[in-house]
C-alpha cells in the first residue's frame, strides 16, 4: 500500500476529512458510501460498489497493488501460474 504522508487529526466527533486529492483520485463524491474494514492493524476505507479490475465483481474485493481484485480472479490468476 502506498504511503501519500499525509497525516490527519481526529477531530472531537471521532471524524476526518478525506483530502481532495484522494477523494479525486477514487472518484468519491459527496454522498457516496464507504465501507470500512480492517487488516490487521490497518483501517480500510473503501467506497461500496467498487469492482474488480478484472471481472466488475463487488464481493470479496481484495486490494493489491493499489488496485481492487475478487477472490475468483485471484484463484484464477494463481492458478495460471
Amino acid at each position: 500500500m502506498k504511503d501519500t504522508g499525509i497525516k490527519r487529526k481526529i477531530d472531537d466527533l471521532g471524524r476526518i476529512v478525506i483530502p481532495a486529492e484522494l477523494r479525486e483520485h477514487f472518484d468519491i463524491k459527496e454522498g457516496d458510501k464507504l465501507e470500512i474494514s480492517t487488516d490487521g492493524s490497518r483501517i480500510i476505507l473503501q467506497k461500496v460498489g467498487t469492482p474488480c479490475v478484472f471481472c466488475n465483481a463487488t464481493e470479496n474485493v481484495t486490494l493489491f497493488a493499489e488496485k481492487l481484485i475478487c477472490a475468483d480472479c485471484i484463484a484464477k490468476i494463481k492458478a495460471e501460474l
